[in-house]
């Protein structure tokens, strides 16, 4: 492997690390040229780096979800990055809270993309058993905002 130039320096890799931590990030991939980075925060919070130089050189992938990271049975996870809210306005009562009955397709909270406030709806009757994330807090496609039993 003599010769290789890998494209990105480990100060720019902790600070894209960094980054992952604040933001709640779990993956981030970015290719400059023929060079690709992959980062994948691990259930410790490690951060394993694999350039895209040859199949063998890439830092292997955790074999199993940890157990914090799976997805409870009647989660209701995000269709959509963004940042979620439970209230329609500051200061509103909240959609749901937890022991509260919810009718399928009720909004339980909302997601703000691109400045749009897009409705998450209950996929199904039930009650909310747990709420997952606080009110402005970022979220991530898939991530499992609350879960209705």
């Amino acid at each position: 492997m003599s010769g290789t130039k890998i494209g990105f320096d480990v100060e720019t890799i902790r600070a894209l690390s960094g980054i992952m931590r604040d933001a709640a990030l779990t993956e981030v991939d970015i290719t400059t040229g023929d060079v690709r980075l992959h980062l994948v925060r691990g259930a410790a919070g490690a951060v394993q780096a694999a350039p895209n130089l040859a199949p063998s050189v890439a830092a292997p992938m955790p074999a199993a979800v940890a157990a914090e990271d799976a997805v409870p049975p009647g989660a209701v996870t995000s269709p959509m990055v963004g940042i979620a809210y439970l209230a329609p306005e500051p200061g509103a009562t909240p959609f749901v809270a937890v022991g509260r009955a919810v009718a399928a397709g009720q909004t339980v909270l909302l997601i703000e993309a691109m400045k749009t406030f897009n409705q998450i709806k209950a996929p199904h009757a039930g009650t909310v058993t747990r709420i997952l994330i606080a009110s402005g807090e970022p979220v991530e496609y898939a991530q499992p905002l609350l879960v209705i039993e």
